[in-house]
């Protein structure tokens, strides 16, 4: 079953057959552009305006801004010391940025020499956490965590995401969702979707179930459902705000070699960007169709 804890509630939801007829096809990009090397280990964007884009790579603590019309960088500002940088995300005129660590990066007149930055050591008690997005209609921050929350091997299955209130600047150390790999992998089986696989030791192939390794996540502005992008999947799963997993959609890995960016333009239009690793770091993206 997929789980959602909420604030002062728990409810367990029944998982079924997926019935959502996708508004995109992912195999056929409107943009395709091939990013600097200075993003060559790209790990979170987001959209400032309808051609500007703010992006951070996860050695640096460097923010850069690249124009989509005139396909270059125009700008970049030392926000941190170098770290291992995952989430970006826009709310209203400030910028935030996830530190792996959960520390969270508040940017003000982040276009000026004005920069100003003021930290928040969250505390989210997640290892490695790679997902962040901000949902406006809770006005909080929603951090995903990459893996498991801690050592403890009845975790190994869980994957949780959790708030930080953009009020009190304060996180809730309850998850808001809590999603469990072994549910998302029968969904999976339920609706016929083909695990990638591997030959074991003795020759033996053998399906390679999904993680959920969130790599990042946002929440679609129309519909407002939960996107979560999981690199290693080569997938995207998307969820409703009740915390119901509704579809997973397979990537290509020729075109998605490591997926690590995702965000939506108002009018539904999405970003996903793609660090290079052995190839080149690219900016993809893709039209809504309703």
């Amino acid at each position: 079953m997929v789980k959602l804890i909420g604030i002062a509630l728990f409810t367990i939801t029944c998982l079924t057959s997926s019935t959502l007829k996708l508004s995109y096809d992912f195999s056929k990009p409107i943009v395709n552009d091939v990013l600097p090397t200075s993003l060559q280990e790209i790990s979170g964007l987001a959209i400032i305006d309808s051609t500007t884009i703010a992006c951070i790579q996860d050695e640096n603590g460097i923010l850069f801004l690249y124009d989509l019309k005139k396909h270059k960088l125009t700008k970049q500002f030392t926000f941190g010391l170098n770290g291992d940088y995952e989430g970006i995300t826009r709310v209203g005129k400030l910028l935030y940025i996830l530190r792996s660590d959960g520390v969270l990066f508040e940017l003000k007149d982040y276009s000026t020499k004005k920069l100003s930055v003021k930290t928040y050591a969250t505390r989210v008690p997640a290892f490695n956490n790679e997902g962040l997005c901000y949902d406006s209609i809770h006005n909080r921050l929603l951090i995903g965590a990459k893996g498991k929350i801690n050592k403890d091997p009845l975790n190994k299955d869980l994957r949780c995401i959790y708030e930080f209130n953009l009020t009190s600047k304060t996180l809730n150390q309850k998850p808001v969702f809590n999603f469990n790999t072994l549910d998302v992998n029968l969904f999976a089986k339920m609706n016929d979707i083909k695990l990638q696989k591997r030959q074991t030791k003795n020759g033996k192939i053998v399906e390679i179930g999904l993680k959920l390794n969130t790599s990042e996540i946002a929440i679609h502005p129309i519909t407002k459902q939960l996107y979560v992008l999981s690199a290693t999947d080569h997938c995207l799963f998307i969820f409703n705000l009740n915390g119901n997993l509704e579809h997973i959609e397979k990537l290509n890995p020729i075109i998605f070699n490591k997926a690590e960016g995702l965000s939506f333009y108002p009018n539904g239009d999405v970003l996903i960007s793609n660090e290079g690793q052995a190839h080149q770091p690219t900016l993809l993206k893709f039209k809504y169709q309703p």
